[in-house]
């Protein structure tokens, strides 16, 4: 099994006294760290007008990272494609790629946030066929040698070609994230990676891995348990008070982000929105509890055919990630996987 990260860094408001900066950079020694001891990637959020300073410029960060690493895949889960001019995208995420060495894994999403579309002033309806659009445009501008141009719903460009080439051909691993059944089949029906997020219930995430793996089978693609990233909360306690106290900060958390991302009707629809505020899936679904109580908890995911785990510690806690590669990851490792890592 691999293990990657997935999350945000945070920069905080403040008057002459506050390095906003700060959060960053803790980050990036944090991912630093993960490399050195054997974590395979980490993928960053995009989040706007949150006030409390989550990642906005993805993969403006990504590039500070890729500059102070040498192995770890650097991914984006997920930048969201309604908000975005595709070609400026493909062109950006084309630099990080050629000079990361060819480690980007461009992980997509519709978005699922509504005061961030009330913010661009893009109406939530329009998510998925901008979405749409802009995946054809990126990938035409990835694989064309030659001029083109491209007149959709959205967006309109004359005899343009994209540069930078990106070195990954051809073109960078596309991640999308995606939870209902027949977006899971889309997915399937472009050949992308799939995301699935940290709230569903092991039960749930089982089902959601099995309809891509079989949709991906029927489109005629080869398929391994790779191509899909399981999103889990992660926190290896020390006793059952640390552990019950970290499910009640990661509840707080959730519920805070649950209230931004609502509509105004109580109607978002999102996969994602179904399990985020509730106590019973995060404590089902998270990866919280001594070394043993976490690994039934990845031994069952693994059972279900899982073998890339994205985990989100709600902070960059050294000591828990230090915990984890040494007292959880080795169990789950093969000797080749392990003299990988270094």
């Amino acid at each position: 099994m691999q293990f990657g990260l997935f999350g945000a860094a945070q920069a905080q408001r403040g008057g002459p006294d506050v390095d906003s900066a700060a959060g960053f950079k803790d980050y990036i020694e944090y991912v630093i760290e993960a490399e050195a001891l054997g974590y395979q990637s980490a993928f960053i959020v995009e989040h706007h007008f949150t006030g409390f300073g989550q990642v906005s410029a993805t993969l403006n960060l990504l590039t500070w990272i890729g500059a102070r690493t040498r192995t770890l895949r650097l991914g984006t889960a997920v930048i969201v494609l309604p908000w975005h001019n595709p070609v400026l995208l493909a062109e950006q995420a084309a630099t990080v790629d050629l000079l990361s060495g060819g480690r980007l894994d461009f992980g997509i999403g519709k978005g699922y946030r509504h005061n961030e579309f009330a913010g661009f002033r893009i109406p939530m309806e329009e998510a998925e066929p901008r979405f749409e659009e802009a995946i054809d445009i990126i990938s035409k501008a990835w694989t064309s040698n030659e001029r083109f141009s491209f007149h959709g719903r959205y967006w309109q460009f004359d005899d343009i070609i994209v540069e930078p080439p990106t070195i990954q051909k051809p073109h960078p691993p596309f991640w999308q994230g995606a939870g209902h059944p027949e977006s899971i089949r889309r997915v399937a029906r472009r050949g992308h990676n799939l995301l699935l997020d940290q709230f569903a219930s092991l039960e749930e995430t089982g089902k959601r891995f099995a309809t891509y793996r079989d949709a991906m089978q029927a489109n005629g693609f080869a398929f391994h348990p790779s191509q899909v990233g399981v999103a889990r909360a992660f926190y290896v306690a020390r006793n059952s008070a640390e552990k019950e106290a970290a499910l009640d900060r990661r509840l707080a958390a959730q519920r805070r982000l649950h209230a931004i991302s609502q509509r105004p009707d109580g109607n978002n629809t999102a996969s994602i929105m179904a399990f985020s505020d509730t106590r019973a899936a995060s404590e089902e679904s998270a990866l919280y509890g001594n070394p043993d109580e976490i690994e039934h908890k990845i031994e069952t995911l693994r059972d279900m055919g899982v073998e890339y785990i994205l985990l989100n510690g709600g902070g960059t806690s050294r000591d828990n990630l230090r915990r984890f590669a040494k007292e959880v990851m080795p169990v789950f490792r093969t000797e080749p996987e392990m003299r990988a890592a270094g």
